[in-house]
């Protein structure tokens, strides 16, 4: 198994990256205005399939921005301003504190984010090193990347056909540091975190608290996928989420083994159909687990040769 991290931490600054906006100065008003995202193509003339995904939602977008920790820019009315040159000085720090290698040039790119969580629909991130080093026990972990980014919204409600964020917390700097894939287990992997993070904590550069530090969690197994698990904030989390997604794997090829052996591939599913059940559905529609996702009509498919297998769990 192997596990590669992401780290993104706050730095220590007195405004956001692109504004001179400060999100700890406490706001007297609060304004709300409302979105709708589109995806577009890029200069290749392809489009994201994740974004086009999250723009089949049709949600309309609510955003909620306080007149001292948010600005124009926020509100994708104005354009962003100069970076923060504290936050870059920052990045650079940390850059050569990890012996990587610093780029020539600074250009921030934009990397699409339609989900609601950033009002101009994309993220803007800057390259500032490459293939770093940390030394973790008696083993040298090549650091891939070090980046500056801006934070995202904070989501703060869910409903029928929106979704709701706070701008407080939009464009705060964040530096991303990915680390390449370990062979570690997850107690391995959770100590790595805890001495990178705290090595970082220590040069005095970034926040601290809650929040002030998450990992995204890349799980792989040799003959199966790479699955990411997105805002992990403590570290006692990344332990058990590296031992789920391990189990997890480890399940997924005992079903795909299984199915192997049944003589199950995907021309036993050429001639599937699916079959209106939305009668079945709507008898049982005052039943609280059907309201949650019924809304007029519902489909099933067969699944030849899984029979004992879709109720299975990967963890007892």
């Amino acid at each position: 198994m192997k596990v590669g991290l992401e780290i993104h931490i706050q730095v220590k600054s007195r405004r956001k990256l692109f504004c001179s906006c400060n999100p700890k100065d406490p706001d007297e008003s609060v304004t709300e205005f409302r979105r709708r995202l589109r995806v577009s193509a890029s200069e290749l003339g392809e489009i994201d399939p994740a974004a086009a995904f999250e723009m089949k939602k049709g949600l309309d977008v609510i955003y909620l921005a306080g007149n001292r920790s948010s600005c124009l820019v926020e509100a994708d009315e104005e354009p962003p301003h100069d970076p923060d040159e504290r936050s870059i000085e920052a990045a650079i720090k940390v850059a050569n504190l990890l012996r990587a290698n610093v780029v020539d040039e600074i250009h921030f790119m934009r990397k699409i984010v339609i989900d609601g969580s950033n009002t101009t629909g994309f993220q803007r991130t800057a390259l500032i090193a490459l293939n770093g080093r940390f030394m973790f026990r008696d083993r040298q972990v090549r650091i891939q990347t070090i980046c500056l980014e801006e934070d995202a919204a904070r989501l703060i409600e869910k409903g029928n056909g929106y979704v709701k964020y706070d701008l407080r917390r939009l464009g705060i700097p964040l530096i991303e540091i990915a680390t390449e894939p370990l062979e570690l287990s997850p107690k391995e992997a959770r100590d790595f975190a805890e001495s990178l993070g705290r090595t970082l904590k220590l040069t005095g550069l970034f926040e601290r608290g809650l929040g002030t530090i998450r990992q995204d969690v890349n799980v792989s197994m040799e003959g199966g996928g790479i699955v990411e698990i997105k805002g992990v904030q403590k570290l006692e989390q990344i332990e058990k989420v590296v031992e789920f997604e391990e189990k997890r794997h480890r399940w997924l090829f005992e079903v795909a083994s299984a199915l192997r052996s049944r003589g199950i591939s995907e021309e036993s599913f050429r001639d599937v159909r699916p079959k209106d059940v939305s009668e079945l559905f709507r008898k049982y529609s005052q039943v609280e687990t059907v309201k949650r996702f019924f809304s007029g009509s519902a489909f099933a498919l067969r699944a030849p040769g899984f029979k004992g297998l879709i109720g299975s769990e990967p963890v007892e």
